[in-house]
């Protein structure tokens, strides 16, 4: 049956090499290594990234479009327990439940974006409701959740995200703030999922959705949500970002490296290197992207010992990976 599949993607992409299909995937980047993962988690992993990869590549296959296949994705993953956004979501200091999402559409440059949701399902269909049914960019909080109800999209209980996995992960993370010169290793506690695609219409979308980080207070909102820079898509270029925000806010990451591919005459890949290995580094962060171009050219670079990540080029060539 895979054999099967991989046969049909194959000649898909082939019989179709005017205008390619592409699509890559992450389901965030940290400290992630295979020693503390376990065999069985790791395979319930792939197979959700694997799911997540078929589902959007399906969409693009009949003929879909560059957003609808970044939404499945990313709809995909948010209903998984295994990755930092939706269910599976990481706890605030409060012990709650606070997710970001945005989506943007590269032929049109529209884009929609939510944070601070503590009721809302798969936010990543809100933030593109946003997008496509109001005159703004993002709705954050209460204000986005009534925007929500008028559209009638699904409400959960907050006790919905939770995961044993992800609340332990909350205990032990409140355990040792509460010692002496405790300092959490950043690059334990964040994660996000995502997904850029190009259509056969060569049009470009990217998605991100996001849980934030293990224990952030005070309302805070990381880069998922910040169109530039944890989200981007133009006519040449789609990008989505993992890793630790504030500096990817700062650098403006996603719009970034599209603006090199765009006015530097660099390739997604080198734009994505520059900025992910070395511009980002320099200022003391770290994460990764996933990056896509209007020829089905993928890059997903990153700067942590793991990346859950998953794509179909534009010559169909398939890869599911995580560690480095």
């Amino acid at each position: 049956m895979r054999y099967m599949l991989l046969s049909a993607i194959l000649f898909c992409s082939c019989a179709s090499a005017d205008q390619p299909i592409a699509l890559a995937i992450h389901g965030g980047a940290g400290t992630i290594l295979k020693s503390e993962i376990g065999d069985s988690r790791e395979a319930a992993i792939r197979a959700d990234l694997n799911a997540a990869l078929d589902a959007g590549y399906k969409v693009l296959e009949d003929g879909g479009e560059a957003l609808d296949a970044a939404t499945a994705v990313v709809v995909r993953l948010e209903d998984s327990p295994y990755f930092n956004a939706g269910k599976g979501a990481v706890f605030t200091a409060d012990g709650r439940n606070e997710l970001d999402a945005s989506i943007m559409d590269g032929a049109t440059r529209r884009a929609g974006a939510v944070a601070g949701l503590t009721r809302i399902k798969n936010p990543i269909l809100l933030a593109r409701a946003v997008m496509e049914r109001s005159p703004h960019v993002m709705m954050i909080g209460a204000g986005a959740e009534a925007f929500a109800q008028d559209m009638k999209l699904e409400f959960v209980a907050p006790a919905y995200f939770k995961t044993e996995h992800r609340w332990q992960e909350y205990l032990n993370a409140k355990a040792k703030a509460a010692q002496p010169r405790a300092a959490l290793p950043i690059s334990n506690y964040y994660g996000t999922v995502g997904a850029v695609a190009l259509d056969g219409k060569g049009h470009l979308a990217a998605a991100t959705s996001t849980g934030g980080m293990v224990m952030k207070r005070y309302g805070r909102v990381g880069d998922a949500p910040i169109i530039g820079a944890g989200t981007f898509a133009d006519e040449r270029c789609a990008v989505s970002a993992t890793g630790w925000g504030e500096f990817f806010i700062r650098l403006n990451v996603a719009a970034d490296i599209c603006a090199r591919v765009a006015y530097g005459n660099s390739s997604v890949a080198d734009a994505a290197d520059e900025v992910v290995l070395n511009r980002v580094p320099a200022l003391g962060g770290n994460g990764g992207v996933i990056s896509l171009d209007a020829k089905g050219r993928v890059s997903m670079p990153f700067n942590t010992a793991g990346m859950y990540r998953a794509a179909i080029d534009g010559e169909g060539k398939r890869v599911v990976a995580i560690y480095r």
